[in-house]
């Protein structure tokens, strides 16, 4: 299709309805309309975009079923953050005013005066994208477990403050288990030092105390609430084990069924043969990083996305080299927990993070340095389909013969 000739789309996603604009290669305004988040209405939105001769179409989220739908009509998808769809409001009203028509027209004609800068959206296998899926469902959960396990400590400290820190965790199996026994200070007066054994070995508690120093830390705490009181309040405890109880079963699950994903994947060798990445961390990586090879071209892209790269402002005299807020942050978190981990599974990164400390950068710093340094190694190993091998790694073998 001659470039000249096409027009450029731009939708506004919504959850019940999305605004869409076509514009015309001069900016004029070719067709406007709306259409429902349905099967229909998504198919009719790509055959009409089509029949207007738009080829490329600027949305400003990277998945979902607008995107599949766009996708599945032939149309290219440009992804253009919602922070730089604020910032070209500006071009169109000093207000920046948002409206979902006025911003699909944004959209629209942003993607014909600047879409030759941004490139088309590149999709991951479905693979990946269930993966990712999965990786993402953990993390929320888990956050939803630190939250309710918070709350259920705040708790505990007014009203059994001895079953805090009794066990390791309080979300772990064994404490979930005592609390739903014990939910309050009145029910665990009736505990001794022999029932607290009978019960820790009725429940096949394995850890590293002895039911003597258990009972001791029962005595020393504060007692809280007792009688009726202590009574009513543990039904409260008894909520937060519940919900905890549930979002814990479900972390399970999909630590489960995140291990069969990876395992089928074709990648996982690749992100699994990275030290102490193990199976959830591996695929973290692999589910941000995806298998698109195209998508990053060089490793500065891939690091830059990551935010390991730092980020550069001039001004007349004035240079600084600052921390890059402008990334992808699951991505970066999935980067840096791997890169801040991996200096108790390989020589190469404690050595590189025991001298970028020794030069005066405080950890955050480090560890972004040492991510960059990683990201090189993955996206080699990515870009030529190959696992990890340190004695391929130039830089830990210039150490290990340094060391030697």
């Amino acid at each position: 299709m001659d470039d000249r000739a096409e027009g450029f789309g731009g939708v506004d996603w919504a959850w019940h309805e999305h605004a869409a604009c076509v514009v015309g290669t001069g900016g004029e305004v070719l067709d406007r309309f709306s259409v429902a988040h349905t099967a229909e209405g998504l198919d009719g939105m790509a055959r009409r975009f089509a029949k207007a001769g738009v080829r490329r179409v600027a949305i400003e989220r990277p998945d979902g079923p607008v995107v599949d739908a766009l996708m599945e009509g032939g149309l290219e998808v440009v992804v253009v953050s919602s922070r730089s769809v604020k910032a070209l409001r500006a071009r169109y009203g000093a207000a920046g005013n948002k409206a979902d028509a006025s911003d699909a027209y944004v959209l629209a004609d942003c993607l014909r005066t600047d879409g030759h800068r941004w490139a088309s959206l590149r999709p991951d296998s479905p693979a990946t994208v269930t993966l990712r899926s999965h990786v993402r469902a953990r993390k929320d959960l888990v956050a939803t477990r630190v939250t309710v396990a918070n709350q259920l400590r705040a708790h505990l400290l007014v009203v059994f403050p001895g079953a805090v820190g009794l066990f390791r965790r309080l979300d772990s199996a064994v404490s979930l288990r005592f609390l739903r026994r014990f939910p309050s200070a009145a029910r665990a007066a009736w505990l001794s030092e022999r029932r607290l054994g009978s019960w820790l070995r009725a429940n096949g508690y394995c850890g590293r105390k002895s039911p003597a120093e258990l009972w001791a830390r029962l005595e020393g705490a504060p007692r809280g609430a007792l009688g009726d009181e202590g009574e009513g309040r543990g039904s409260v405890t008894l909520a937060f084990v519940s919900v905890l109880e549930a979002v814990c079963a479900r972390i399970d699950e999909l630590d489960a069924r995140i291990a069969e994903l990876l395992d089928a994947h074709p990648d996982a060798p690749i992100f699994r043969s990275l030290p102490r990445a193990g199976t959830v961390r591996a695929a973290g990586l692999l589910a941000e990083i995806g298998d698109c090879r195209a998508r990053f071209p060089t490793p500065e892209s891939l690091a830059c996305l990551a935010g390991a790269a730092p980020s550069t402002r001039e001004s007349g005299k004035h240079r600084a080299v600052t921390f890059r807020w402008a990334c992808d942050k699951k991505l970066r978190d999935a980067v840096m927990d791997f890169a801040g981990d991996s200096m108790r599974g390989s020589d190469w990164a404690a050595e590189r993070y025991r001298r970028l400390r020794a030069e005066g950068k405080r950890h955050p710093h480090a560890e972004r340095v040492l991510a960059r340094a990683w990201l090189h190694v993955i996206w080699r190993c990515w870009q030529d389909g190959v696992p990890y091998d340190p004695a391929r790694h130039g830089a830990a073998q210039h150490l290990l013969a340094n060391t030697a």
